[in-house]
């Protein structure tokens, strides 16, 4: 049995290991692997079959599918009553818009950590650093948001600071045009530390022995990050910045529900807002799945768009 299959062309010669043998040498990788697959498929894909009531005047008993006429399906309707409902247009501008924040102010701030990191070398300094970054992402999103909440009332530490100033206070949690920078730098607070590790990692796995040759050319810490660094990990890069487009129509509607009231549904009331009210709190599950399927799809779209033109500009892609 040949083990091993030759690619020949005008240059080199790629030896590609046989399918047989590539799993033989990866056996104890695909073991790691199989809890979390198996995970992804009883909890992400078996339920999927019940996207079915979106379609149907679902109510809490009632089967999902059956034959025997006891599902009464109604085609789009659930769509149809969300698009052309007063609060779609708020809702789905509001959604896009806080998750374009996020991605505009928060991407680059875990590469260019990642790149201040590298540069402390490998001290105390550095591991302190790290894991203080870290700590924040572990912090329950209760917590957080209560701090948020104590922080930008009236008689919280930041208008104490601005009353300290000769200032009036703000009523941050009552005018919605803060909520958009509020929920922007927690949420960037909370994550920049943790979406750090996976640059850290990439930047971890370049062979030293280019940096010293950088320096004997003489070459210094800007220039390398600059020549060496970002294009190295540059393929991290663009493959998380493709999920990140994946993901704009997902705002964190935990920490939103916790932190907004109804004087600033304006800016702050969400798609996910939006079902955790008519779909769960109101018993519309029908409605709410139809919602989260549209949500779902457009998010896959973005996706698969992001991901082509991934491939097509920089030849890094998912698939």
């Amino acid at each position: 049995m040949v083990n091993s299959i030759l690619y020949y062309t005008k240059n080199k010669i790629i030896v590609t290991p046989s399918k047989h043998r590539h799993i033989q040498e990866n056996i104890q990788l695909y073991l790691i692997m199989l809890p979390v697959l198996l995970h992804i498929f009883i909890f992400h894909y078996i339920p999927m079959y019940g996207v079915a009531i979106a379609f149907q005047d679902y109510y809490p008993g009632s089967p999902f599918i059956a034959l025997d006429g006891s599902v009464s399906w109604v085609g789009l309707k659930h769509f149809v009553k969300f698009f052309s409902g007063p609060y779609f247009g708020r809702l789905f501008t509001n959604t896009f818009s806080l998750s374009l924040y996020i991605l505009i102010f928060g991407f680059w701030v875990p590469i260019v950590f990642a790149l201040l990191i590298n540069e402390l070398g490998n001290g105390f300094l550095k591991k302190f650093v790290q894991t203080a970054s870290y700590l924040p992402y572990f912090i329950s999103t209760v917590v957080v948001a209560g701090m948020v909440l104590s922080f930008i009332n009236t008689d919280g530490v930041i208008n104490s600071i601005i009353k300290s100033l000769g200032k009036k206070a703000i009523p941050f949690n009552t005018e919605p045009g803060y909520f958009p920078a509020i929920y922007t730098i927690t949420n960037i607070w909370k994550t920049f530390g943790w979406n750090s590790i996976l640059y850290l990692s990439s930047i971890s796995s370049i062979d030293p022995n280019i940096y010293e040759a950088a320096k004997i050319d003489g070459a210094g810490r800007l220039r390398q990050a600059i020549n060496i660094t970002i294009p190295s990990i540059l393929p991290t890069i663009v493959i998380l910045l493709v999920f990140a487009i994946g993901g704009l129509l997902s705002a964190n509607t935990e920490f939103i529900l916790l932190v907004y009231n109804p004087a600033i549904y304006e800016r702050a009331d969400v798609i996910g807002t939006y079902v955790y009210r008519e779909g769960l709190m109101s018993g519309n599950f029908s409605f709410g799945t139809a919602v989260g399927l549209f949500t779902s799809l457009i998010n896959f779209g973005l996706l698969y768009l992001a991901n082509a033109s991934s491939r097509k500009l920089t030849d890094y892609a998912l698939w």
